[in-house]
């Protein structure tokens, strides 16, 4: 039976995973292909560049989960703002310590904090009135 998804189903599901494809194809380019990429990518921070690159895949993942509502899906997302937020942290402290950037970086990390701390709390809250729901019946 095919069931009809809510549209924050729709915007967050497609968000995440057009978000890890932009990711991971951004950051493989720079990480594994010497050209163009890797000279505009300027003054890149490893960890950060390693930790995107490899945070697209689970935003895929997490996407695909939202689509088909799992339970875990919203954790996950949580999950993704935290370790973001954490990396975004340590790349400040990167920064206060002298730490060459690029601030497009910020720009970047700030981007997928908010959107992955909206997935989360929207996911959540959408979970949760679905137990409401549940027990109301």
């Amino acid at each position: 039976m095919i069931t009809k998804r809510p549209a924050w189903v729709w915007i967050a599901a497609t968000v995440a995973v057009v978000f890890g494809i932009m990711t991971i194809k951004s950051g493989g380019s720079v990480l594994f292909i010497d050209g163009e990429a890797r000279r505009a990518a300027g003054n890149t921070v490893d960890f950060v560049l390693w930790f995107n690159f490899s945070a697209g895949f689970v935003y895929i993942a997490t996407g695909i989960g939202l689509w088909l509502e799992k339970a875990w899906a919203p954790a996950a997302a949580i999950t993704i703002a935290t370790l973001t937020l954490s990396v975004f942290v340590a790349f400040g402290i990167h920064i206060f310590f002298g730490g060459e950037y690029e601030p497009r970086t910020v720009a970047a990390m700030t981007l997928r904090s908010v959107v992955w701390i909206a997935i989360g709390i929207t996911g959540y809250r959408a979970m949760y009135s679905h137990q409401l729901q549940d027990r109301a019946q």
